[in-house]
């Protein structure tokens, strides 16, 4: 079997011969691994580990064509990033610091144009990384943001929050827009990344360790429509699958992003509550999950017996269908041994056709 069919036997919810893999692996475990084991930057980390599946996002900002480097001060760079926001972000550094956004108040909203979902510009390095996957056989997915996290972007993610509880109109309204284009880009990545057979990831971050950052009844009255609205124009169009991605604790959406027609979701953080075979025994066949294993406290640990049977459980779950195994991310505070080891044991135990013989 290849890659694509094992992760869509599993989505599927049907036995696979071995359970499919996903991790995203950041760029300081990557060198560590790479000094580590003697290679150089011909070696995909990806294969190396047998990694399944990949999720490749188009330029999907607002206003691509606004793109630009402001002033250079030291290390850092002021910039418009795209997405109707000035930053401030060190070289090198995934997060940044917003110092603007494009819309400054609330009344200048009708008149915010998001630039075309189909500008060619948009889809040129990702149809390069689709093309390359795809030869490999990984089961490939586009991304599109969602409609909190986006809409974020807009407005400051402190003064949408606060709107979401003091003018629930205009939040409505602006989730709205935001989802006409989100909606449009998935649409666009599906055609030309010709990935129907696989389908859509939304990312949309709505949850802190705790619980999510706002009530289950904003979610079902300003967020429930919209998102039923995207899934289902993504699943017309022949989408297979659309899975959320979403940090933290958000066990109070799950039963309302089913009800949306939510597949699965990742990563299923432990260190949030998010425990994948609670989760599994509680919505069987209706929520499929890619991850599960702790990145944040049990893989760093380096305890062996810790993380074995933290992982043993999880490939035992497995062997019905319904899990991609993974984690959020493999960060410098996980030593390449660590992950090694845990690696041993999704082959060893995660290979159901070697076990069972």
């Amino acid at each position: 079997m290849t890659s694509r069919e094992w992760v869509m036997k599993a989505l599927n919810f049907q036995p696979p011969d071995r359970i499919p893999r996903f991790d995203n692996f950041w760029g300081e475990f990557i060198e560590n691994w790479r000094k580590q084991k003697g290679f150089g930057q011909n070696v995909d980390i990806r294969d190396y580990y047998g990694i399944d599946l990949s999720v490749h996002v188009a330029d999907e900002t607002f206003f691509p064509s606004s793109k630009r480097v402001i002033k250079k001060e030291g290390v850092y760079e002021i910039l418009e990033d795209g997405w109707g926001r000035t930053v401030k972000t060190r070289e090198g550094s995934y997060f940044s610091q917003t110092i603007a956004t494009v819309l400054k108040s609330k009344s200048a909203l009708d008149g915010l144009e998001f630039e075309p979902a189909d500008m060619d510009v948009r889809y040129q390095n990702f149809l390069e990384r689709v093309k390359e996957d795809k030869q490999k056989q990984r089961a490939v997915f586009c991304k599109i943001g969602g409609p909190f996290h986006r809409s974020s972007f807009i407005r400051g993610e402190a003064e949408f929050l606060m709107d979401l509880v003091s003018d629930k109109s205009f939040a409505k309204a602006l989730v709205e827009k935001v989802t006409d284009h989100r909606i449009s880009i998935g649409l666009e990545s599906l055609r030309r990344g010709n990935l129907y057979d696989t389908g859509v990831w939304i990312y949309d971050d709505m949850g802190s360790n705790d619980a999510p950052m706002f009530s289950p009844r904003t979610f079902e009255e300003i967020f429930l429509p919209v998102y039923k609205r995207m899934v289902n124009a993504l699943k017309e169009a022949g989408a297979r699958k659309v899975i959320l991605h979403c940090d933290g604790n958000i066990v109070p959406f799950l039963d309302m992003l089913i009800e949306a027609g939510i597949d699965g979701i990742n990563p299923v953080e432990p260190k949030a509550g998010m425990h994948i075979l609670e989760l599994k025994e509680k919505y069987g066949d209706k929520l499929s999950y890619i991850g599960g294993v702790d990145n944040a406290f049990v893989l760093p640990s380096g305890d062996r017996e810790r993380i074995r049977n933290h992982v043993l459980p999880i490939l035992e779950a497995g062997k019905d269908g319904g899990i991609v195994i993974g984690t959020h991310s493999i960060g410098p505070d996980i030593a390449v041994g660590n992950y090694d080891f845990y690696h041993s044991l999704v082959c060893r135990y995660g290979n159901y056709a070697k076990t069972a013989g």
